[in-house]
């Protein structure tokens, strides 16, 4: 069903409240990656208030929707969703990085054990979700398990190997959604491993596949409802998207894929945004 404009107006706003916040906590930790977090808010938002069944009143029911942040560094924003949807308090936000906290600045879960597993080992998030999907399977669950990759994840050949199982095995309950930024720690994708259509290739590993604009949330939202895009096979959703979503100086920049926010970067990136951090709003 398409969006209204009030909704379509609703979760721009959202999108810039979690942008905001993913770059306030960069600041405030020292800590890198706000460039891999700021081009999946969109991804985190449809997943997070739309598709997934995952709430705080069902995270303990084996009947659940599971969700894997497979590039885990870009986990500032998914701390930021978290909270907003009340999963743990907001005021927790101020915590990120902060030694034997709750929020390291790579998911963990013996740190937060709302989590279905550590990641930020690249590759392993889609071994880990075919894995869980066919025990639950085998336990007759008809759970649903959504992962979200990179594109420079997808050099790991580990990723490939899990891709076949889930396609031979008709893991159909199992959504991909790769943040196709192009850049990935040390350059551009292209450069570093050559161009390839990522859609063409899960299609060719069995997989239904499609592609969209990854920052435009109804194009998301559609991509979504579609699910399964093939009866029967695991499906991939590739997100063509900016590397700093939102925040113009750090939009397709490599040097934000580590680079901390200064004082003025956090400023300046504020003041584009036009949204309070959630953690820093009187209502937090």
């Amino acid at each position: 069903m398409p969006m209204r404009p009030n909704e379509i107006a609703l979760f721009e706003h959202k999108a810039r409240q979690i942008r905001a916040t993913s770059v306030q906590m960069a600041h405030d930790a020292g800590i890198g990656h706000v460039g891999s977090a700021l081009s999946c808010v969109e991804a985190l938002l449809a997943l997070f208030y739309h598709w997934l069944r995952l709430t705080p009143g069902n995270i303990g029911s084996v009947e659940r929707d599971r969700f894997i942040l497979s590039k885990g560094h870009a986990c500032a924003s998914l701390y930021s969703i978290l909270a907003d949807r009340g999963f743990f308090p907001r005021q927790w936000l101020h915590r990120y990085g902060e030694m034997d906290g709750p929020l390291p600045d790579h998911p963990c879960k013996h740190a937060l054990p709302l989590l279905e597993c550590p990641t930020g080992s690249l590759g392993h998030g889609l071994g880990v979700a075919t894995g869980m999907l066919y025990g639950l399977r085998l336990r007759g669950v008809p759970a649903r398990t959504a992962v979200l990759m990179g594109d420079g994840e997808c050099n790991e050949g580990s990723v490939w190997e899990s891709a076949m199982f889930a396609a031979a095995q008709g893991l159909d309950n199992l959504l991909v959604l790769v943040d196709e930024n192009g850049i990935q720690a040390v350059g551009r994708s292209a450069e570093i491993m050559g161009h390839t259509s990522l859609e063409e290739k899960f299609r060719a590993f069995g997989w239904g596949a499609c592609s969209v604009e990854g920052n435009h949330l109804p194009s998301v939202l559609a991509a979504l409802d579609r699910f399964p895009l093939e009866n029967g096979k695991p499906s991939a959703v590739i997100l063509r998207t900016t590397k700093g979503a939102g925040v113009s100086f750090m939009e397709d920049q490599v040097l934000w894929h580590y680079r901390v926010p200064s004082d003025e970067d956090l400023r300046n990136s504020l003041r584009e945004l036009r949204a309070a951090p959630l953690h820093l709003c009187e209502s937090a």
